[in-house]
């Protein structure tokens, strides 16, 4: 399910945007790289996705899946594989290939998930734990260590 649409701000907001007859276009998928990377049936290690927005539906179907119902743990797990479109080359992403993920994907899907659907952005405040200097970085992008 691909939808493009273009945001239109409140009254009163953005008025020299919408003036200038620019609006922006609203993000519906959001790339990203997994930490470790899923590995596939044949060895492959796949790492860059793609994850949309979750619709009200995607939140509440889960909720009727009996595996959830006799583990809500499980929940994470039928939401993630509903609002993810591809890890790496593969397309079909249902609830099997979350479960094969490392914990530490999970956590990072988890994560991505929440920034994207209730902050609307991918970035994260973080500071260096040598100079304490704070700075955001956005966890769609590249692996660590590259620009």
């Amino acid at each position: 399910m691909r939808r493009t649409v273009q945001f239109q701000a409140p009254p009163g907001e953005s008025a020299e945007r919408e003036s200038a007859g620019r609006s922006e276009p609203l993000r519906t998928e959001f790339a990203f790289d997994l930490p470790r990377g899923y590995v596939d049936e044949a060895g492959t290690v796949h790492r860059s996705g793609v994850m949309r927005l979750a619709t009200a539906r995607d939140e509440l179907v889960p909720l009727r899946d009996d595996r959830v119902r006799e583990n809500s743990a499980y929940l994470s797990v039928v939401l993630i594989s509903r609002v993810v479109t591809r890890i790496g080359t593969v397309e079909d992403i249902h609830p099997g290939v979350i479960e094969d993920l490392f914990a530490s994907d999970l956590a990072f899907l988890q994560d991505f998930y929440r920034r994207i659907n209730a902050e609307g952005h991918t970035r994260a405040a973080v500071s260096c734990p040598s100079c304490k200097e704070e700075f955001a970085v956005d966890l769609a992008g590249g692996r660590l260590g590259e620009s």
